[in-house]
């Protein structure tokens, strides 16, 4: 074993990356897979699950894991360990007290214009009466977020639905009062908007310009495509509408806002069906649009089945991630902009060790508010008892949030426990995998194994874009 040789990938003109402290880590599992080994290209190297390191090593070093991992963790333990590469975990996997809440999503609107089909709302209302959030609710969930983050720290408000601009007017009331009482507590207000864009004005566009949003809008490609995944309930598509009101918040992009906040940001997310057989032309006309990023989500858990990715359309799915993860590289390596965001916080993620035993702050330092101010784990469990954590009049319920994060821990679920993937998958969105199970598992590991690749060639080719 000591002849085995393991260099950060610094070494290769990147940065090794740094182990994250951003979750608790739990001690290694009996039969837990403790590194990946994977090739470039450019030579060998290997992912450590903990710390989420990685390293370049010699070509023998994947067969010699693969024998140790079929002997045992124990036999595992002891390549890494000759290799000066076993470490304590990350975190004390004992603290299990919930963070504080510094982020949430407002559902201001139960009620949507569209009837996507693999729409996880039913359709935005939550298969309940439509309905708005009230300014009485709206005020007290800003009130306990503030309250429950710490002065001088970040507070996150999402605005959410259904549609939220059909509820505009408590939207900049709530937008507007954040900022007061934030400012009041040295806190940085970040604002964030998921829209179909179909009812945008331009007043709606210059307020969220001058408040900092980040804004979502849904769009699923070309017109005839998108238009048959996103139709108005009423009948017709939605396509059209949506291009014409873009421009009122595509050229305001950049421009300054309020003081402390940062320019309006807007992004596409397209949702990916069994319908999207040709997802690049998809994702690089929206890209034409003019949008800061793109990126691609999966449709797991939607109403209509026949909307949902089955194993050979994620495989399908699959390759087509990866047609654009190698369209990013090349122009990422030709110095021309592709804003892919699912490659864009991938290597992110990457570089800063990201390592978390869940796969978001659900439940954790987030939780959605529903128009009748419930609080839940996020604003897809809007009136689920399986994910309830208080209300906004009574209090975060800190209880049954320890309880979802104990549950809910990547270790504790299978076949996560054992997977070389778990720290930086976290798990799967919660919602999805109660819904659908763990169907994804083999694209998210695909995924990230091609992420990995690219990782280690623009950090030797062009180490600069990790500064």
């Amino acid at each position: 074993m000591s002849a085995f040789v393991a260099v950060p990938v610094s070494a290769i003109g990147g940065r090794r990356v740094a182990a994250a402290a951003a979750g608790p880590s739990a001690s290694h599992g009996a039969g837990a897979t403790q590194a990946h080994a994977f090739a470039s290209g450019l030579g060998h190297h290997a992912l450590l699950v903990d710390r989420s390191r990685i390293y370049d090593v010699d070509a023998a070093f994947g067969e010699a894991l693969q024998a140790a991992a079929a002997q045992g963790p124990e036999a595992e333990r002891r390549l890494l360990a000759a290799l000066g590469l076993e470490r304590p975990p990350a975190i004390d996997p004992a603290i299990t007290e919930p963070p504080p809440v510094s982020a949430i999503a407002l559902a201001v609107s139960q009620h949507c214009n569209l009837g996507c089909g693999y729409c996880y709302a039913d359709g935005g209302s939550f298969a309940s009466e439509p309905r708005h959030m009230p300014w009485d609710v709206a005020r007290a969930a800003i009130d306990r977020v503030v309250a429950s983050a710490p002065a001088g720290a970040s507070v996150k408000i999402a605005f959410m639905g259904g549609e939220p601009l059909l509820a505009r007017e408590v939207l900049r009331r709530a937008a507007l009062y954040a900022g007061e009482r934030t400012a009041a507590r040295g806190q940085r207000l970040l604002l964030a908007l998921t829209t179909n864009a179909t009812v945008l004005r331009e007043d709606d566009a210059e307020f969220l310009a001058e408040q900092g949003f980040a804004v979502t809008v849904s769009l699923d490609g070309e017109a005839a495509l998108h238009d048959r995944l996103r139709p108005r309930k009423g009948g017709g598509g939605s396509h059209a509408a949506i291009l014409a009101r873009l421009p009122a918040l595509l050229r305001r992009q950049g421009q300054p806002a309020r003081a402390g906040r940062a320019p309006l940001q807007v992004t596409a997310r397209l949702t990916a069906t069994p319908q999207h057989r040709a997802l690049r032309q998809s994702v690089e006309s929206l890209m034409a649009l003019g949008f800061h990023s793109v990126g691609v989500s999966p449709s797991l858990s939607a109403r209509d089945p026949a909307l949902q990715l089955d194993a050979a359309d994620l495989d399908a799915l699959l390759a087509q991630m990866i047609e654009l993860a190698d369209a990013f590289e090349a122009a990422t390596l030709a110095g021309r902009h592709y804003p892919l965001s699912n490659m864009l916080a991938l290597l992110r993620e990457l570089h800063r060790g990201t390592h978390r035993p869940w796969p978001c702050g659900a439940g954790a330092g987030y939780l959605g508010v529903d128009a009748d101010g419930a609080l839940s784990a996020c604003h897809r469990f809007v009136d689920d008892p399986r994910a309830a954590m208080g209300h906004v009049d009574a209090g975060i319920d800190d209880a049954a949030r320890q309880r979802w994060l104990a549950a809910r821990r990547v270790e504790r679920q299978e076949p996560c426990a054992s997977c070389w993937a778990r720290y930086l998958c976290g798990g799967g969105c919660h919602h999805e995998v109660l819904a659908r199970g763990r169907v994804a598992c083999d694209f998210i590991r695909g995924w990230l194994h091609h992420g990995l690749q690219v990782y280690v060639r623009l950090a030797a080719r062009r180490p600069e874009l990790f500064d």
